[in-house]
């Protein structure tokens, strides 16, 4: 659908985070500059990234013409049909412009719905490399025994199916997200490249009853950082701050590490996320929506956003700026993505039964159960449909 600029005055209502309100109103002065022909009155509505969703679908007839969200709500919001597909000239600059895992994200069912902004969504590896050399950090096997010999500790989340993920990824193996609420997985079998689940399960085990291991409980990584117990964790770019100060002139990051799976290293992956700028179909000037959409995720505006509020670009060119590369954390989190990043595409029997698996995990499997049963009960749970 074609701009209108005929005198008359364009009202659009975007939506962004309260964190990013100084910005958004920064881009969208831009906007009405790049676009002198047309009168704007622009709204700036405050909505967490976290409740676009819910807050879009409670009206979306009510809801803002333009909006940002978390790339695991596009689902939902495509299923009730409130996403404006990207105009084919757009869809062209995003495929050619954004790192292919974000525009992979954006994209269902062959349609692209979204507008990617951020890549930053995902975990890596902090190191001190006081403790732990480059090429130790590249294994668990080396950073656990450097960390044993420090009197320290490697540490990550287990008992969260985003974290516990992130060795079957690696490995190759997959989630579904099914329409019917609720998630399959593969994870009890051998995947694509040959690695067998229990070899992965057990390679988890080892790592957890390691007595350099820490297991680390959802939510409290950030305590546990500044206990200066830690040469390593394994979190995203929200403990920068932490493991900076707690590392000081260590503080170091990079790819997450390989793990020992079935006598073999076996890469680990990061459960990826990102941002998007997605356009209400119900809106009353769609077509200047999608101009504004655009705007907001274009290369000029995703580096603005990392200036202003440290993001990590979606934009490939933005990615390989100096700026970008000299942010320790964000450039982590950046080349994990584009290395092996995968979009997680889960329902919330996903997170009810990994949450359980992974807590057996962090206690090293203290029954000693036959793993092959547990991930067949965990398969087998995550299939049955959530209430």
């Amino acid at each position: 659908k074609k701009a209108s600029g005929s005198g008359e005055t364009v009202a659009l209502k975007p939506w962004a985070s309260e964190e990013d309100q100084d910005l958004m109103k920064d881009l969208t002065d831009k906007f009405k500059e790049a676009n002198p022909d047309t009168k704007f009155d622009i709204t700036i509505g405050k909505v967490s990234e976290a409740d676009t969703k819910d807050t879009v679908l409670k009206d979306p007839t009510a809801a803002a013409d333009v909006f940002s969200f978390a790339s695991d709500q596009i689902y939902d919001l495509v299923d009730a049909g409130v996403l404006q597909p990207v105009q084919d000239e757009d869809k062209a600059t995003i495929e050619k412009e954004e790192v292919e895992s974000s525009v992979t994200a954006a994209t269902v069912d062959d349609t692209l719905y979204a507008y990617p902004a951020t890549a930053d969504n995902g975990y890596f590896l902090y190191y001190d490399k006081n403790v732990i050399s480059d090429d130790d950090a590249k294994t668990w096997d080396t950073i656990l025994a450097d960390s044993q010999k420090a009197g320290k500790k490697a540490g990550m989340v287990l008992n969260s199916g985003y974290y516990v993920a992130g060795f079957f990824y690696g490995a190759d193996f997959t989630t579904v997200r099914n329409d019917d609420g609720y998630t399959t997985l593969d994870w009890n079998g051998t995947s694509s490249s040959g690695v067998k689940g229990v070899d992965v399960a057990q390679g988890m085990v080892d790592i957890a009853k390691n007595p350099a291991f820490m297991s680390i409980k959802d939510g409290d990584t950030a305590n546990q950082i500044a206990s200066g117990k830690l040469a390593a964790i394994i979190s995203g770019t929200w403990d920068s701050q932490a493991v900076q100060k707690a590392f000081g002139d260590g503080y170091a990051a990079t790819t997450l590490p390989t793990y020992t799976a079935g006598g073999k290293q076996v890469d680990m992956a990061s459960a990826s996320g990102f941002k998007f700028w997605g356009v209400n179909k119900n809106s009353k000037n769609v077509g200047w929506a999608m101009k504004l959409a655009m705007f907001l995720s274009n290369k000029d505006s995703q580096m603005e956003r990392f200036t202003q509020r440290a993001a990590g670009p979606a934009n490939k060119e933005d990615m390989a700026s100096d700026a970008v590369k000299k942010d320790i954390a964000i450039s982590a989190i950046l080349e994990q993505n584009s290395k092996k990043g995968v979009v997680q595409t889960v329902t919330q029997t996903f997170w009810d039964n990994t949450k359980t698996f992974g807590e057996t995990i962090a206690q090293g499997n203290p029954k000693n159960e036959d793993l092959q049963t547990l991930l067949d009960n965990l398969v087998k749970a995550c299939a049955q449909k959530s209430e």
